[in-house]
């Protein structure tokens, strides 16, 4: 049986970052990165932007060129998915194999969450979250016209905005009464719904979807509830993702929606680890509530962490500011912080102009921005959280007051 000093299970943004921090931090023990895609750990948010667009090419995803995991001596067991992990004997199960392991941290991020109604498996519909996933739907555009986007969050936006500029005519469906709804303030959703009116897209609010119509097992429209048909030659899903914790939860880790771990990324199980997407943590910056961040800076600061604290350089526990990034058509969204629970919002420039911030506040005090084509803004305000500052408003609102002097 093969043995690892370090298993790392998923090939994503967290699991490459952690063998990357371990040999960082010169840690000399054997590692092993698993992953159940074929290609070698790679970015994930240009798939629905620079990707899908055809901007960037796919080896310019690559987090690592192929030679940097040889060099380094980090076996990548690509292609393999992990089916079950025994605690007791600290191995992980690849089909028929076992993979013993001193200690196995779990960065198996998520999959996406799918459509339960009929249809939902029909050609033509499809999730965004892998190289697979975008190539598919990169090879159906010749024969596309029409593209119904299923959730109005930022991977659906993303996409509309990529295939409105391909000239596909795109209707996004949102459940909710406005875009973003689970991760902005209204000021921001109006803007954004705004920017995408004029770019041709057409948005429907307050819609849920019934079935999804096909003819010979191919999409051709999406039936919503109240029996209306908007056609479709194409189906795109972003609705969420499922996190991977399956096999984690069935050996006995403590969790639900995601892995609960504590704050040095530890699950309830000895000697494994969570961290990225499907780690469910206390983060600070959520009054300590406890939550997962799909985002790179919280896959790839959790990674640093668990690896500094398997070498022995740290026992530091995680504690990092988040912060996000979204790009649709030439504008381009900086978040700091995370606006759960804000009760004050202050806009700070004017959104005509397509350059302003909102800024979220609770009890006074700032806890995040949302900076568009405001670099400045984002950069210091990063601050302003850090500081839990709570500046005067009005001053707040001034476009011309620097942010680091209400630190």
């Amino acid at each position: 049986m093969a043995r690892y000093d370090v298993v790392i299970v998923g090939a994503g943004h967290a699991g490459a970052q952690a063998a990357i921090a371990l040999r960082q931090a010169k840690f000399a023990g054997s590692i092993a990165v698993i992953g159940d895609e074929p290609e070698l750990p790679y970015e994930r948010p240009p798939l629905s932007k620079d990707y899908l667009a055809g901007d960037k090419p796919f080896d310019r995803l690559l987090i690592r060129p192929p030679a940097f995991w040889s060099e380094r001596d980090v076996a990548m067991l690509l292609g393999q998915r992990v089916t079950a992990v025994d605690a007791a004997a600290h191995t992980v199960s690849v089909g028929e194999t076992a993979i013993g392991y001193g200690r196995l941290i779990w960065a198996g991020g998520g999959s996406p969450r799918r459509l339960s109604c009929s249809g939902h498996d029909y050609a033509g519909v499809h999730g965004v979250r892998t190289r697979a996933d975008v190539d598919k739907l990169m090879t159906e555009l010749a024969t596309t016209t029409r593209v119904v986007v299923i959730g109005g969050g930022y991977i659906g936006l993303e996409a509309a905005a990529v295939l409105t500029k391909l000239g596909k005519h795109v209707t996004v469906l949102e459940a909710q009464d406005r875009v973003l709804a689970r991760v902005a303030g209204a000021q921001l959703s109006r803007f954004y719904e705004m920017e995408h009116r004029a770019h041709g897209v057409e948005i429907r609010l307050g819609v849920t979807v019934d079935v999804i119509e096909g003819a010979a097992d191919k999409v051709t429209g999406v039936r919503l509830a109240d029996r209306e048909i908007v056609p479709a030659d194409m189906v795109i899903v972003g609705i969420g993702i499922v996190p991977e914790v399956a096999a984690l939860l069935a050996a006995g880790a403590e969790g639900g929606n995601g892995v609960a771990v504590d704050r040095h990324c530890r699950t309830s199980l000895p000697d494994i680890y969570a961290i990225g997407d499907c780690a469910l943590h206390a983060n600070d910056f959520a009054d300590g509530a406890p939550i997962r961040l799909e985002s790179v800076q919280n896959a790839n600061d959790q990674a640093t962490c668990v690896a500094k604290a398997i070498a022995g350089v740290s026992d530091a526990p995680y504690h990092a500011i988040p912060w996000f990034w979204s790009n649709q058509y030439d504008l381009k969204l900086q978040t700091v912080g995370l606006s759960i629970g804000y009760d004050q919002t202050v806009l700070r420039g004017d959104p005509a102009t397509r350059s302003f911030s909102l800024v979220y506040l609770k009890a006074g005090r700032v806890i995040a921005l949302d900076c568009v084509n405001a670099t400045r803004d984002y950069v210091q305000g990063r601050a302003l959280v850090l500081a839990g500052a709570a500046p005067d408003p009005a001053r707040l609102a001034d476009p011309g007051q620097v942010l680091k002097e209400l630190a």
